[in-house]
């Protein structure tokens, strides 16, 4: 049953629904990173994301940041883009942690879907189960037959099928799920050993109007499978006629042309056998099918009594299987030379979405054209993207490795241009800081006083400098005459009081049209300290730039670097540990090939003397072929 889960598990990638769609994104680093997402650029996807992310959690005021408004779809997406990357282990963090946050109804339910998702590809299936189960209320609309068909799935992987009868029969309606429910229904009626009701289903399912390629190969496989079970149980009637359904360019068609063969060498109808075995023989020689006709055609026609077509077509497989063995042990050879993982990596075949197929035609690559099966398996398919992304990860490492030489480049021209200013800008601007904080004291020492005035009014203050010098001359004056005091100066003790009074009148009587003025003049001075401080905030910043823009880089460069060579050899390691085990398997894959065709060569070797001894008994005998 380990087969017909396989199929399933297929059926259900295929129908996985894409990650819903958001309102349009003001953030364009996050929409740069959904961009390389959308491109199938996850590893730069990630990337993008994840420092955008660490970014809006380092700010003191994460609401101001364009980020904040999408933060938790742009966690969500974290999760989606690890999952896509196959980084499972983060990506249920990442989903898990949306989860357990403060995000709304319809964003938790979406979560937990791919992280059943997540639990369903790694066998996980209680656990898929359980992560099924947290979604209520609210489902977005593009996922709800999407998470059903995922439960189907779930049940019929723990051994419940009749559960997913149940879900897969409700889901029947959905139109862009059609050709998989109707397969995976089949299935599961047979895993529930309701074995007429399945076969009415795979007979639907393998009528269905099938438009994309995907339906019609659903459309295949479910004729193949019924099909099969019809030749397995005896009926090779109704066998023949669901095979006969099966696309002749199909990606199932060989293997249905030859069970045709069979069904029919089983109800004894040894013509109509040849009739698909024909087919069959004439395609790709390293077809295993195709491979198995090469020897029952000729069977086909040795029942028939046709024993020279019999003899010349075994001897056109032991030929074609002679050349299939030198053409198998080249390949090894080719593979244990590196050739193998050399194609693997190739640019050209990695930009093509058929670049599996495209490997077929490298002359170079000899082992690649025996390797499409192996190639398309999934474990198989697992394991090399596992080594074409260290591939990718050790091409990232190299071209940072590079880019470290170009920043210590750029460091080094930076302060080459500006060590030999600085110390002068330095020296001049220490002369001007100075002379800056002077007036600023002052600044503030009249500030103090005016607010001082506002409250005890103090005239003098107020007073001009000649103001200030007469008064200094006067008093002085007023000084000198009362020390030398004689009764003939009392005249000009008054004439110098009377001068003094004139004077002190007149700065009394000005002071309030006085201290508007000050009051103004020291506004003016404001505005220009303001824009004087404003440049000297610029100049600090700008001269902090210079500074920063070469020092400071040596350590987290240096540790960088670290990092990077380090990883580099972890990448090393681990392609040749990766390359070693796909080489392995590729070669074992080969050398069970190279064994079937011995096996194969074997039987057509005593078929082939058989058919001339019977050949040459009907000659003498006076049989007419």
């Amino acid at each position: 049953m380990s087969r017909c889960a396989l199929l399933i598990f297929a059926a259900a990638s295929l129908a996985a629904a894409e990650p819903s769609q958001s309102q349009e994104l003001t953030d364009l680093y996050f929409g740069e990173a959904k961009y390389f997402a959308n491109q199938g650029l996850n590893f730069e996807a990630l990337e993008r994301l994840d420092i955008e992310l660490a970014q809006h959690r380092a700010i003191d005021e994460p609401q101001l940041d364009s980020l904040y408004p999408y933060v938790d779809d742009a966690e969500f997406s974290v999760g989606d883009f690890e999952l896509r990357y196959r980084m499972h282990h983060r990506a249920g963090r990442a989903i898990r942690a949306v989860l357990e946050g403060d995000v709304d109804e319809v964003v938790r339910n979406e979560a937990a879907y791919r992280l059943a998702k997540i639990h369903f590809q790694k066998g996980q299936y209680s656990e898929a189960m359980s992560a099924l189960a947290r979604i209520n209320g609210e489902v977005p609309k593009a996922i709800r037959d999407d998470i059903e068909f995922l439960r189907a799935n779930v049940y019929l992987a723990m051994g419940e099928p009749e559960r997913a009868v149940d879900i897969l029969g409700d889901l029947q309606s959905d139109d862009d799920l059609d050709g998989f429910i109707a397969y995976n229904l089949g299935i599961a009626l047979l895993e529930a050993e309701q074995f007429e009701q399945a076969y009415r289903q795979l007979d639907a399912a393998g009528r269905i109007k099938a438009v994309s390629e995907a339906e019609k190969s659903i459309r295949d496989k479910s004729n193949l499978v019924l099909g099969t079970i019809m030749l397995e149980t005896g009926r090779y009637a109704e066998s023949r006629q669901y095979l006969d359904r099966v696309r002749l360019d199909g990606p199932f068609a060989n293997q249905a042309l030859l069970s045709a063969g069979w069904a029919s060498m089983s109800a004894e109808q040894f013509d109509r056998a040849t009739v698909p075995w024909g087919i069959l023989a004439g395609r790709d020689s390293t077809d295993f099918a195709a491979q198995e006709a090469m020897l029952a055609l000729p069977y086909a026609y040795s029942r028939l009594n046709v024993h020279g077509r019999a003899a010349e077509n075994f001897g056109r497989a032991l030929d074609e299987f002679g050349a299939e063995v030198g053409k198998l042990d080249a390949s090894i050879e080719s593979i244990r030379e590196g050739k193998f993982l050399t194609a693997l990596i190739r640019e050209e075949i990695r930009q093509d979405k058929s670049w599996v197929i495209r490997l077929r035609s490298l002359p170079e690559t000899p082992e690649t054209y025996y390797l499409m099966e192996l190639l398309a398996s999934h474990d198989f398919q697992t394991g090399l993207q596992n080594y074409l992304d260290l591939e990718e990860l050790r091409k990232k490492l190299v071209a940072w490795q590079r880019n470290f030489d170009a920043f210590d480049d750029m460091v080094a021209i930076r302060e080459e241009h500006y060590e030999p200013l600085l110390p002068v800008v330095d020296s001049e601007f220490r002369g001007l800081d100075s002379r800056m904080k002077v007036r600023l004291e002052q600044h503030k020492l009249l500030e103090q006083r005016l607010q001082a005035m506002l409250t005890a009014p103090q005239p003098e203050f107020l007073a001009t400098r000649e103001e200030q010098q007469m008064l200094a001359s006067i008093e002085r004056i007023e000084s000198q005459l009362r020390e030398g005091y004689e009764a003939n100066d009392s005249d000009l003790l008054e004439r110098v009081a009377r001068l003094k009074g004139r004077l002190i009148w007149d700065i009394h009587t000005d002071y309030y049209k006085r201290l508007d003025a000050f009051d103004s003049h020291l506004r003016e001075l404001r505005a220009a300290i303001d824009v004087l401080e404003t440049q000297y905030q610029q100049y600090v910043r700008v001269r902090q730039a210079a500074s920063h823009s070469y020092q400071g880089y040596l350590e987290p460069v240096t540790r960088m670097r670290t990092r990077v060579r380090e990883s580099l050899d972890k990448v090393n390691t681990l392609m040749a540990r990766q390359g070693r085990l796909l080489e392995v398997v590729a070669i074992d894959e080969l050398v069970a090939r190279r064994q079937r065709l011995d096996q194969y060569m074997e039987k057509a070797r005593y078929a082939l003397a058989n058919s001339y001894d019977r050949a040459t008994q009907a000659r003498l005998e006076g049989v007419a072929e």
